[in-house]
């Protein structure tokens, strides 16, 4: 099984790296992504702890905006981890997440929503990438909602009216930048429709002229509906179709290698990097 799109302790999972390589090991995986959003610092504790047949591939999700404002997320695989000018990015998109998370805070106190930004930080893991999935967890914790993924369904989905954007590369900025950074650009669940508005089937023209090597087309979020409307637009560009979990830990529905991304297909994406950086015990 080949999982490339999960996420730990260091952005908004539940599983430390080391614990999420353990489970993937448990769980007899072959090779897995970690992914996590606008960070890499949890590369080195995953790599190791790799043992086995387990193969890691080091990445990361990242944030962008659309011109329209269309929030869209880009994974980036195998690439140089000390590329200045794409840390660079990561960086300065997660600075942005603090203020972002006040004016969010702010919106919802306002209709009398009792939460704060010490009760988010209380719901963070020491050292992680703050994010919308701490404030639902600060909202469970608090009994305002129940479940974490109830609190995206009715308070935090991209159309809520307490949702607020941040600065992100545009798409095909971040395509660029993984590129010049030796990796590989896949676009993750970009039909989720029911996370919000999402981008049309033309806008993928541009977004192969950039260098996109892939689509995510097997995600939980997206419908039969959808996947059969990526694997066709996949098929008209020629671009890389994979499956993957999107995996966080306690509180989300995704399980670990619940999708998963043909081995043919991984082949393939992992050619069109600039250096073979799979990581192996």
């Amino acid at each position: 099984m080949i999982d490339l799109h999960t996420h730990t302790t260091v952005s908004d999972g539940t599983d430390t790296p080391a614990q999420l390589v353990n489970k993937a090991l448990a769980q007899g995986l072959e090779t897995l992504a970690i992914t996590d959003h606008d960070a890499i610092a949890g590369w080195t504790s995953a790599t190791q702890t790799l043992r086995g047949n387990l193969k890691l591939v080091l990445g990361a999700e990242i944030s962008c905006l659309t011109h329209e404002g269309i929030s869209v997320h880009m994974l980036g695989l195998l690439f140089d981890g000390a590329n200045s000018a794409l840390l660079e990015a990561l960086e300065n998109t997660r600075d942005e997440r603090l203020p972002r998370m006040r004016k969010m805070i702010e919106l919802m106190r306002a209709d009398g929503i009792d939460i704060s930004i010490t009760d988010v930080e209380a719901a963070m893991p020491a050292g992680a990438t703050m994010g919308r999935p701490h404030l639902a967890d600060a909202l469970v914790a608090k009994k305002i909602i129940q479940t974490r993924d109830e609190a995206f369904q009715e308070l935090l989905n991209n159309e809520s009216k307490y949702y607020v954007a941040h600065f992100a590369p545009t798409p095909v900025e971040a395509i660029k930048l993984i590129r010049a950074a030796g990796g590989v650009a896949v676009i993750a669940h970009p039909f989720a429709s029911m996370r919000g508005q999402i981008l049309q089937s033309s806008d993928f023209i541009d977004l192969k002229a950039a260098g996109l090597n892939g689509i995510e087309v097997n995600h939980r979020d997206q419908s039969n509906e959808e996947r059969l409307s990526l694997l066709s637009i996949a098929s008209d560009l020629d671009l890389v179709m994979t499956g993957s979990s999107d995996y966080h830990g306690t509180g989300k529905l995704n399980s670990l290698g619940e999708n998963v991304t043909d081995p043919a297909e991984w082949e393939r994406l992992e050619a069109m990097a600039d250096a073979r950086r799979v990581v192996t015990a």
